[in-house]
């Protein structure tokens, strides 16, 4: 007879790191800052992301049974049985995703994140650039309105910008033009593909005169025709991004994507090789452990516009938005098509109890607002105290119950249960 499987061991409070990317709301406006527990942040300092994982750039401590401060992935190495044995076998004893927090100020880069192939050849080319060797699939879930770049607009949207902003024309080429504006909405295929292809890269690489010279025309013009009629939500975006970053042909590449509005609750995946910027806002994010990021525009960093338009694949359509699935009263998840994870959305009144059921593989808990308790049979006393920013490794095969005091919001991130089924 097989024996039973060793009991799991009980879930650990992380202590997070802070990111403090130019980008981030200051102080005590970002959300990242309270979840942090910043008791007096400094209101000049930007608060850009909360990280709660592994990945070296940002990794999470706890304290060991012996009160002494150690990595999270130190004590996983050490306790291989919180992984579960899938996920242990299959992502090398390591946790397959991070979790994050993002209170955007002001627009990230236009970037994309290469595929696992790509990832590693730019690795082995560029480790001091691409620090990774890993793709970096990512999911984004509204906390507040979010605004976000995704993805090449359609063939008639594309149409439009090249008829009323002059402007790109010049930058794209006029041959590049004319074959765009003789696309119909039903066309697809190379052709499009590869016209797209050429005329953005034209756009991404050309001169730092000739950007300057059309985006000084670009904003002129609109200064003028926003005293004489309503401008469109993406003329609003031009000028909103040339505040932010002066002469950066970031801005005049925001008009070729989709301009994405998220709700609270909304939450939009993004696969390898596409085309995103966050813009403002404040989201959850999930994504394979990775930092690989691959720059183009509206960023003061390095920017490798040659890989990036290379590498992108020039799909025109408009993102799915996930609304999230309800598993259980109070539980809403959202599953992207990727193996490395999947969040669950938790909002649970004052006074009551849920149960989390234990799955194969390892969760993070995350306490937005509220407070209660964490009971698992593996705690000693039975439960730990759960509140605002409080966040909690919890071992493969643990079920949790929740009993909250006042009403609680809490995210978990786990691996996809696509990937046990």
């Amino acid at each position: 007879m097989e024996d039973p499987p060793p009991p799991p061991p009980p879930p650990q409070r992380l202590r997070c790191a802070v990111q403090h990317y130019e980008w981030g709301r200051r102080g005590a406006a970002s959300i990242v800052a309270r979840l942090a527990d910043q008791q007096d942040p400094d209101l000049a300092r930007p608060y850009a992301e909360l990280w709660m994982g592994t990945h070296p750039s940002g990794p999470s401590t706890l304290l060991d049974g012996d009160g002494d401060l150690m990595l999270l992935r130190d004590w996983l190495a050490r306790t291989p049985d919180a992984l579960g044995p899938a996920v242990a076998a299959r992502w090398g004893g390591d946790l397959p995703f991070l979790f994050k927090v993002l209170s955007v100020a002001k627009a990230l880069s236009i970037q994309a994140h290469p595929d696992k192939k790509r990832a590693e050849a730019l690795h082995a080319l560029r480790p001091s650039v691409y620090k990774d060797d890993n793709h970096k699939p990512e999911m984004a879930i509204a906390i507040t309105e979010f605004r976000a770049l995704y993805g090449f607009a359609a063939i008639q949207e594309l149409k439009d910008v090249l008829r009323t902003v002059p402007e790109v024309e010049g930058l794209i080429g006029h041959e590049h033009a004319a074959k765009l504006m003789s696309f119909k909405e039903y066309d697809a295929g190379n052709q499009v593909k590869s016209t797209l292809q050429s005329a953005f890269a034209n756009l991404m690489l050309a001169s730092k005169d000739m950007v300057s010279e059309a985006l000084s025309k670009l904003i002129s013009r609109l200064n003028i025709e926003s005293k004489i009629r309503t401008l469109t939500d993406k003329e609003e975006l031009v000028l909103s991004l040339e505040r932010q970053y002066q002469e950066d042909v970031g801005v005049l590449a925001a008009l070729f994507f989709n301009y994405v509005k998220l709700s609270p609750g909304e939450a939009l995946h993004i696969g390898a090789n596409e085309p995103h910027a966050y813009l403002s806002g404040e989201c959850i994010e999930c994504m394979a452990t990775s930092d690989n990021v691959v720059r183009a525009g509206l960023t003061p960093k390095y920017k490798d516009i040659q890989t990036l338009c290379s590498m992108l694949t020039y799909k025109q359509a408009f993102p799915e938005i996930l609304q999230g699935v309800p598993v259980q009263p109070h539980v809403r998840r959202y599953s992207p098509p990727f193996d490395e994870f999947e969040v669950d959305w938790c909002l649970v009144p004052a006074d009551e109890v849920v149960t989390i059921s234990s799955v194969p593989g390892p969760s993070v808990f995350l306490v937005i607002t509220g407070e209660g308790e964490l009971h698992a049979e593996s705690l000693s006393g039975g439960k730990k105290e759960a509140k605002e920013g409080d966040v909690f490794f919890v071992p493969a095969y643990t079920e949790i119950n929740l009993s909250t005091h006042k009403s609680m919001q809490l995210y978990r991130a786990g691996v996809n249960s696509r990937f046990f089924s």
